[in-house]
């Protein structure tokens, strides 16, 4: 077998150019996140962008992914660079990849599918994970809430849909639909007419790093 043939075959078979080795749902086979058992008592949490390998007084956190997508970029392109600084905190977060209405349909798509992998991914590694709820429009509706278990403790982050309100109730009603979630943990502070058993976190206070 000559090199370019050599080299054609494994990646042909590389597991992270497939990404196929989760259980699988719905039209476009994202992986699925499954329901866990989470204690979110005492609920505190930390930015990916502020973690470090040596944080001794925050491990007690959960890693949220509500920062702009380059800063996590590597977590979906080097998975296992990052795991053993990630297992060390509560719980993780599945990252928030954009979802902006002004995206084209399958670039969303590789969003949702991109969190999904790297949430099935961390759970087959043993760590807790809580799937991270967005959506755009309700173009989004058929594939932004799928291969999420139901009764899943899901999150959802604040920053930015006070813009438009009426579209992120609109999304937040169908994820509560679709999903029937056992708690919504929310970054930041909840509208009035959202349902469910919210657990808000203060957005700020995730910013605010123990050294």
């Amino acid at each position: 077998m000559n090199t370019t043939i050599k080299k054609s075959y494994y990646l042909r078979n590389d597991p992270l150019f497939l990404r196929n080795e989760f259980e699988k749902e719905g039209e476009w086979n994202f992986p699925i996140i499954k329901k866990q058992e989470v204690n979110l008592d005492n609920l505190e949490l930390i930015s990916y962008s502020d973690i470090s390998s040596k944080d001794t007084k925050n491990l007690h956190k959960g890693v949220h992914f509500f920062i702009d997508d380059w800063r996590f970029e590597s977590i979906y392109s080097n998975p296992d660079k990052s795991i053993e600084r990630l297992s060390k905190y509560r719980f993780l977060l599945t990252p928030d990849y954009s979802l902006y209405a002004e995206m084209p349909r399958w670039r969303q798509i590789e969003s949702v599918g991109k969190a999904r992998w790297v949430g099935a991914n961390w759970q087959s590694k043993g760590l807790d994970v809580i799937p991270t709820m967005s959506w755009s429009t309700s173009i989004s509706y058929d594939f932004c809430f799928t291969a999420i278990e139901k009764g899943c403790i899901v999150a959802v982050g604040m920053i930015g849909c006070k813009q438009n309100k009426r579209v992120f109730l609109q999304g937040y009603n169908e994820m509560l639909r679709q999903i029937e979630p056992s708690a919504v943990i929310c970054l930041g502070v909840p509208f009035d007419e959202m349902d469910g058993n919210i657990i808000p976190v203060d957005y700020n206070a995730s910013r605010k790093v123990v050294r």
